[in-house]
């Protein structure tokens, strides 16, 4: 029986049928067309068939502009599909790319995938990357000098899970925010840093901008404090501000040199050079709670 109280109520007003156009419906009729079929991923599928379909390593070049967005997410897709969360193996698709790359550049790109850009590229570099490689770097003709220039955008790494992140110049802001398990070498960063990480590695190799590490609770940052200004910036909130350990040099050294072989970096040159005085610039940002973690696993050991 309907409500006493529903025999009041007019809803005349709100379900009233519009006059429309000659032609026009009122439901879903036709597709919308997305632009999917133009993608760049297309092409890249295309020239990765002998790694998906064998595993043969495969190479290509490819230009790109500011409209080429969300770079690789397809074939990821893909690999995902044949060979699931474990991925290819590692450097079986290695594409380089030319010119100005949109925006989520490498997002979601999983395991087997080796990316490298010529050029810069747009904000959410790398987002929720899954085990690929991504390599940026100045065009050739460039004359700035990269670690004073911004090369990405904003939010690098956001979300990311696992890989590696190499890049030849600065990124903007809340660069690897809730990072949780990649790796990433940058040259100078904006505001808010690592904010929210809880995994993965960051070497900043230049400045960052205020507010680094707020709610960050997991992972590891090694900061080359050049100008002595770091502490003024960082969020002590949650984290300690140590010297390096003699891991942390092992590990500092390894991605320098891997640093070096795919984007001819400058400055980790000069670092690597005159390492002996040049590791006593490194902070390392070690968050209390992981750290108080690893001590207890330590302990019980």
């Amino acid at each position: 029986m309907p409500h006493w109280k529903a025999k009041k109520i007019n809803f005349s007003g709100i379900l009233h049928v519009a006059a429309h156009a000659q032609g026009e419906t009122l439901y879903n009729t036709e597709e919308q067309d997305h632009g999917m079929g133009m993608i760049l991923d297309w092409g890249l599928l295309n020239v990765a068939k002998p790694a998906l379909e064998t595993k043969t390593p495969v190479f290509g070049t490819f230009h790109v502009k500011n409209t080429d967005r969300t770079i690789g997410t397809l074939l990821s897709n893909e690999i995902s599909k044949i060979y699931g969360s474990e991925g290819l193996p590692d450097n079986s698709i290695n594409f380089k790319f030319e010119g100005s790359a949109g925006q989520s550049f490498g997002a979601f790109n999983t395991r087997g995938i080796s990316f490298e850009l010529e050029g810069e590229a747009n904000d959410y570099v790398g987002k929720g990357l899954s085990g690929a490689q991504l390599a940026i770097y100045p065009s050739k003709e460039s004359r700035l000098q990269p670690h004073e220039n911004i090369i990405i955008g904003n939010v690098a790494l956001y979300g990311a899970t696992s890989g590696h992140l190499f890049i030849n110049g600065m990124a903007g802001e809340r660069f690897a925010v809730r990072n949780s398990g990649a790796t990433a070498v940058v040259e100078g960063i904006g505001d808010h840093g690592c904010e929210y990480m809880t995994g993965g590695r960051a070497l900043i190799l230049g400045e960052t901008g205020r507010n680094f590490a707020a709610g960050m609770s997991g992972g590891i940052a090694w900061v080359y404090d050049i100008k002595g200004n770091f502490k003024e910036n960082c969020n002590k909130e949650m984290v300690d501000l140590d010297p390096l350990e003699s891991e942390d040099e092992t590990a500092i050294i390894s991605l320098l040199k891997r640093h070096i072989l795919l984007t001819k970096s400058e400055r980790a040159s000069v670092i690597l050079q005159d390492w002996a005085t040049e590791k006593h610039r490194f902070i390392k940002v070690f968050p209390r709670e992981y750290k108080n973690v690893l001590l207890k696993k330590l302990v019980t050991a």
